[in-house]
């Protein structure tokens, strides 16, 4: 989950676009995985790196909307399996961290089921100013995911600066976006994979989903911060995708 933040309370607000991806979900066992975002009724984006090491096929996974806590199904949740898994061309290791999955019905919108918004090339990703992760990972960085969304803030940092020698030294693409402190104290971590980076917009009240969460040097370390996927990078490529 989310290390240094705080929990997220039901009527979940600009996270209404968030979804746990789970590779085993039955009556009596649910397993969390990954986050993921609705970016239609009927697709999810989430992190290629979640699939990596999957056991069981993927019929057995489910996607559930409209929850803070992801062991329990509310009325306003939504459980959805999973029709198709289209994992970027790409993908390798770090690299085009990226997937998109077909749901096998679509998601109905509500307050608590919204769709996540994609900023195309006009919107300035790098002057946005508010933005916030939320997940349901650990705590801390060996800990258990957490049962309930947490949240936190997080600033956009410099890619250069991000990738300089004393930080990821180098491995972060041209594809990628970085988020969190300098400090650190704050940040993803493991079973965050797959979830939003959100920034809200300059001149609206909304929020552009800018990031997919994909990956950081241990969670929450100073000069570490989380690595994300840009949306706005592979804009083109999720229409593509989706027909």
């Amino acid at each position: 989950r989310i290390v240094g933040g705080q929990i997220v309370q039901p009527g979940i607000g600009a996270w209404a676009g968030l979804v746990s991806v789970q590779p085993f979900r039955t009556e009596a066992i649910v397993s969390h995985s990954c986050g993921g975002t609705l970016i239609t009724p009927k697709w999810v984006l989430t992190a290629a790196h979640c699939f990596e090491n999957a056991t069981n096929p993927l019929s057995e996974w489910a996607v559930v909307s409209g929850i803070t806590k992801w062991t329990e199904i509310t009325p306003e949740s939504q459980v959805r399996r999973i029709k198709r898994l289209v994992i970027h061309e790409r993908y390798k290791g770090l690299l085009y961290d990226i997937a998109l999955l077909e749901l096998d019905k679509p998601m109905t919108c509500t307050p608590d089921v919204q769709l996540a918004c994609l900023p195309d090339s006009m919107v300035r990703v790098s002057e946005l100013k508010n933005c916030y992760v939320a997940g349901w990972g650990t705590t801390f960085e060996t800990g258990p995911t957490s049962h309930v969304l947490r949240e936190a803030t997080a600033l956009l940092i410099d890619t250069q600066l991000c990738n300089s020698s004393k930080w990821n030294q180098g491995l972060v693409q041209d594809h990628n976006l970085c988020a969190g402190y300098p400090a650190g104290g704050r940040s993803t971590c493991q079973g965050d994979s797959g979830g939003p980076l959100i920034c809200k917009d300059k001149y609206a009240d909304f929020f552009w989903q800018v990031g997919v969460t994909s990956w950081a040097v241990g969670c929450a370390r100073p000069r570490h911060p989380t690595v994300f996927v840009s949306t706005q990078y592979f804009y083109n490529w999720i229409l593509t995708q989706m027909g």
